[in-house]
């Protein structure tokens, strides 16, 4: 019994697992946050290349093992038809509608996209895309119901 009376027991309670609002938040600010990474980098002149974990099977030997893979990022602005600037905030592959019917958000000029960015993170941080991450995450699950 001596050996318990040196330990510190204490009362514990394992923390609520995080809402599915909360994760899906946090899903799309950290896209968010390697799209500002990625425009950076390319007003700075520089090239961002984030890599990943991933386990491969050596061919020789049969083992498998854990290699630093770069990461492919897509760029979620783009220069329309008429040279306007536009952003679109993609849940996934699936766009965000922003407002009823429309998807891209208009940038008067190269420098604005980061403000703009930094903008939208604040905004899903606050809540007010939750309906909208909500629609798109469920025409996301439907993709991979079983038939």
């Amino acid at each position: 019994m001596s050996l318990l009376n040196s330990l510190k027991i204490v009362t514990a309670k394992r923390p609520a697992p995080v809402s599915p609002i909360a994760r899906r938040r946090d899903m799309l600010i950290a896209k968010l946050n390697e799209q500002v990474a990625y425009a950076q980098a390319q007003q700075d002149g520089g090239v961002y290349a984030p890599t990943r974990l991933r386990t491969v099977k050596d061919q020789e030997s049969g083992e498998s093992k854990r290699v630093e893979m770069p990461k492919r990022v897509k760029p979620w602005w783009f220069t329309d038809d008429s040279g306007k600037l536009c952003l679109v905030v993609k849940y996934g592959t699936k766009p965000l509608e922003l407002a009823k019917g429309k998807v891209a958000i208009e940038l008067a000029a190269q420098a604005d996209l980061i403000p703009t960015l930094e903008t939208l993170k604040a905004a899903v941080s606050a809540g007010e895309l939750d309906a909208q991450i909500e629609v798109t995450s469920g025409a996301l699950r439907k993709g991979f119901a079983k038939k």
